[in-house]
């Protein structure tokens, strides 16, 4: 079962009575003979000098009502050229606090990806990857969908696209269906079988289909 995350009252504010973040939400003000410096003109926005506080605000922001990885919230920092220290610091308090779940992340995305979307676990795990989740909590979350989930969502797949294909030949129908398992992840064993059985059902001849497309 998908774990969800549950944010905590400490959402609004990580570092309430914590003393971490102290001060968030004062405005600093620079002169204008501060010079021109990429901080100073932060500053003169209204925006916080401290790193942290810096990291600390852009995180709240990136999470307001979209949950993301460590490290898209670590790469997000980084390009807003937030010290590495400060990152740190930040990012470890947000994950003690639950503002960060990377395992909660990785259930709800392979929940919805695979029921909404109908992905298939290989195509999950790439997925994934990109986002910066760790191997093991990735395994842990496609570990939910077992071989008969993804077949029987394959053939749903198939059932909806089927129609679209009648009046093709055969084989074009045979390339198209296992194109589309494909693209979301499934594997040709899976495709070929899957695709086969839903062509015999509309009373195709699939003789000569056991072999790799």
């Amino acid at each position: 079962m998908t774990r969800r995350t549950e944010w905590p009252d400490s959402a609004a504010d990580p570092g309430a009575g914590s003393g971490f973040g102290e001060g968030a939400g004062r405005r600093s003000r620079s002169r204008p003979s501060d010079s021109g410096s990429p901080s100073s003109s932060r500053a003169e926005k209204g925006e916080p000098r401290d790193p942290v506080e810096q990291a600390r605000n852009i995180c709240l922001r990136l999470l307001t009502g979209t949950p993301r990885t460590r490290k898209q919230l670590a790469d997000a920092l980084r390009k807003r050229e937030i010290p590495d220290e400060a990152a740190e610091e930040v990012l470890s308090r947000f994950e003690d606090v639950g503002l960060i779940d990377d395992a909660a992340f990785a259930g709800a995305w392979v929940e919805s990806r695979h029921h909404g979307r109908g992905l298939a676990r290989r195509a999950l795990v790439r997925e994934l990857r990109t986002k910066g989740v760790d191997a093991t909590v990735i395994d842990e979350a496609v570990g939910q969908l077992d071989s008969e989930q993804e077949e029987a969502t394959a053939r749903e797949l198939v059932a909806r696209k089927l129609r679209s294909t009648r009046g093709l030949d055969r084989d074009r129908r045979l390339r198209r269906l296992a194109a589309m398992l494909a693209r979301k992840g499934y594997g040709e064993g899976m495709a070929l079988r899957v695709v086969r059985r839903a062509l015999e059902e509309e009373g195709e001849d699939t003789e000569g289909l056991d072999e790799p497309f």
